[in-house]
Parts: structure tokens; C-alpha cells; sequence
């Protein structure tokens, strides 16, 4: 007797053996890809994964990306752009006397730096 093929089901059967990889076929190093990150490998350690908080007007609940601890970020305020237009548009308009300075001292003409207690690492800004 003869052997017989296994007969067809409709699905196609898996090839023997996978295709060669780049480095098999052309040998050295594959290409540069823009979409995968050129990061070296690590074995064995832990995988640290950071995710991107946004920083808003108030104190933000955050892991730090530096010093890695659970902190709510301090919170520090300095004049924005915002400011320093109206200023001069209050200037130009002809209240050059103190008044151009107001926007200076008003909270939502300032933008909010935020900055970790525990290490004094910057965490981001808050612009107005």
C-alpha cells in the first residue's frame, strides 16, 4: 500500500521551518527603525515604567520620576505671559503710573511651576 496525503480541510498547513531573519540572510546588524526605540536590553532587572501626570493649578498626587516616591507636588507661582501682555497693553492705554503691574499680582495671570518636596526635582508648568 501507498501512503496517502492527510486530506485538506479548507485551512492552510503551517510551514516547516520559520524564514530566515535579516541578520541570517544578509548578516550583521538589521536597520535602524524610526518606530522601535533604540534602548539597550536589560536582563534580569525590573522594568521601571513612568507614565506623564499633567500638572494643573493646584498641588497634583504624583509618583515622582526621579526619586520614585508618592509625593504631592509643591507648587510655586511666577508671572505669565498673559501677564506681561496685559501689563503692557494697561501701559499702552496710558495707566503706565503702578497700574501696568496689577496683572502681576493677579492668580489666574500666573502660571504654576510644580517641583517635588522630596527630591527638588522640576515636574512641569502650568501655563495660563
Amino acid at each position: 500500500m501507498s501512503k496517502q496525503a492527510p486530506p485538506s480541510y479548507g485551512f492552510a498547513v503551517p510551514p516547516q521551518s520559520a524564514p530566515p531573519s535579516y541578520a541570517q540572510a544578509v548578516g550583521g546588524v538589521p536597520p535602524a527603525s524610526p518606530f522601535t526605540p533604540n534602548m539597550p536590553q536589560q536582563s534580569g532587572g525590573p522594568t521601571i515604567i513612568t507614565t506623564v501626570v499633567p500638572v494643573g493649578p493646584a498641588s497634583t498626587h504624583m509618583i515622582c520620576p526621579s526619586c520614585h516616591a508618592e509625593i504631592n507636588s509643591q507648587t510655586t507661582t511666577s508671572p505669565g505671559l498673559i501677564a506681561y501682555v496685559s501689563g503692557f497693553l494697561i501701559a499702552l492705554f496710558g495707566c503706565w503710573l503702578g497700574c501696568c503691574l496689577i496683572p502681576c499680582c493677579i492668580d489666574e495671570c500666573m502660571d504654576v511651576h510644580h517641583t517635588c518636596p522630596n527630591c527638588k526635582a522640576y515636574l512641569g508648568r502650568h501655563r495660563r
